[in-house]
């Protein structure tokens, strides 16, 4: 494992389980990140899926610093409310030029944070992100694409869980381009040769 390489994955009851799954299955096995999980606090989380999840860390004793990526998987609950705490976080690792990655309704946390207002990006629609977030103001960035990347903030709307992994990895190891390319024919085409 490289030193310092952690993946941070944001959990909640009720997270789509699937969403991330592919992106840290393969971080872990193919780019050597290690991978550890936050919760609102620390007790267990079930997922939409029915996976129960004891994170490793409150949301609270999370330090941005030693995030080389934070992950959000989407679930209903990003429809509820803002969460201010975790407006916080994605704010802080943006600011320190680290990866934020949302996927699906979990784009609703960085529109609350306003971190969609100046980039381009993607959600679950044109609309979206408008419906949930009042405050949303990123309209004319926004791009109908499976996955988006632009600085240090990855999107990707929910039937596109291998193109948000391929953006995450194309962020964080630029130089497998080879390796990512296999990845997409593998996963995202079904195409084994």
């Amino acid at each position: 494992m490289h030193q310092g390489n952690t993946a941070y994955l944001l959990i909640q009851n009720g997270f789509a389980d699937w969403e991330p799954a592919s992106a840290l299955a393969e971080l872990r096995r193919s780019f050597g990140f290690s991978v550890k999980t936050i919760g609102l606090s620390v007790e267990p989380v079930l997922s939409m899926g029915g996976l129960k999840i004891t994170p490793d860390l409150s949301l609270a004793d999370f330090k941005p610093d030693d995030a080389s990526i934070l992950i959000l998987p989407g679930g209903d609950s990003w429809t509820q409310r803002e969460i201010p705490a975790v407006s916080k976080a994605v704010n802080a690792v943006a600011e320190r030029q680290q990866l934020v990655a949302a996927i699906c309704a979990a784009t609703i946390a960085l529109a609350h944070a306003g971190l969609l207002n100046d980039r381009l990006h993607t959600s679950n629609g044109r609309d979206f992100l408008g419906q949930h977030v009042r405050a949303y103001r990123g309209a004319e960035f926004y791009r109908p694409l499976p996955a988006v990347r632009d600085r240090s903030v990855i999107t990707a709307n929910g039937l596109s869980p291998f193109a948000f992994a391929a953006e995450i990895f194309r962020a964080l190891a630029p130089d497998r381009e080879a390796d990512i390319k296999h990845y997409e024919n593998l996963y995202a085409r079904g195409l084994l040769d």
